[in-house]
């Protein structure tokens, strides 16, 4: 059974995450858009062009081995304005590995990522949310940890696009952070959710921002 809304239960206990953003904006609701596993050919600029039609800022958790493999896709994000963020090189479970490894894996995509670190401070989100109390204490030195309020589980297809769309548009609230892949597992159900979606909350006024 999937579980489309954060149980609260779950963000007190791992407080220190990042769970939700700021309600509102210039006195507008928000939502944070985010989506994971990218870039991929196809997918990353079919969300791309679909974000840009709402003006809606994201932000995209990469992995690295495919901003190594897909550099124009990578790039084309960036050009237009979206936030791009860690998603460790190769997909790992922080629950299966030591970690060690695992903070291999953050430093070798934030090596891809060439972030500027000057600026904001990087931000990071652990594969299927599996992360240890042990990894998150490290991490919390260098990244800010984002979870997410909304799980849109666009990747799981048992579930019909249409009751994807409908659980995803029912647990959104002001400051929501929303789960979406741009992947060729989660293609199916995102091409009919993501711009329903878009259109649902921008026709009552909702802003798309980056984190």
């Amino acid at each position: 059974m999937v579980i489309h809304k954060t149980p609260w239960l779950l963000k007190a206990f791992y407080s220190s995450l990042t769970w939700t953003g700021k309600a509102s904006h210039q006195d507008k609701p928000c939502l944070y858009l985010t989506f994971d596993d990218g870039p991929i050919p196809s997918v990353t600029p079919w969300v791309a062009d679909i974000l840009a039609n709402y003006n809606a800022g994201a932000t995209f958790f990469c992995v690295g081995d495919n901003i190594r493999k897909h550099p124009e896709e990578f790039e084309l994000i960036q050009s237009q304005g979206h936030r791009v963020a860690n998603h460790t090189f190769h997909h790992v479970n922080g629950w299966s590995v030591p970690t060690e490894t695992y903070l291999r894996e953050i430093k070798e995509c934030d090596k891809v990522l060439r972030l500027d670190q000057n600026c904001q401070q990087p931000l990071f989100r652990p594969p299927y949310g599996k992360i240890s109390r042990k990894q998150i204490s490290e991490i919390n030195n260098s990244h800010r940890i984002i979870m997410w309020d909304v799980l849109s589980a666009d990747y799981d297809h048992t579930i019909s696009p249409r009751k994807c769309l409908e659980a995803t548009k029912k647990a959104a609230e002001p400051g929501s952070i929303v789960l979406f892949h741009d992947s060729y597992k989660a293609e199916r159900n995102l091409k009919y959710v993501l711009p329903a979606f878009l259109d649902h909350f921008a026709a009552q006024g909702y802003l798309f921002k980056t984190l």
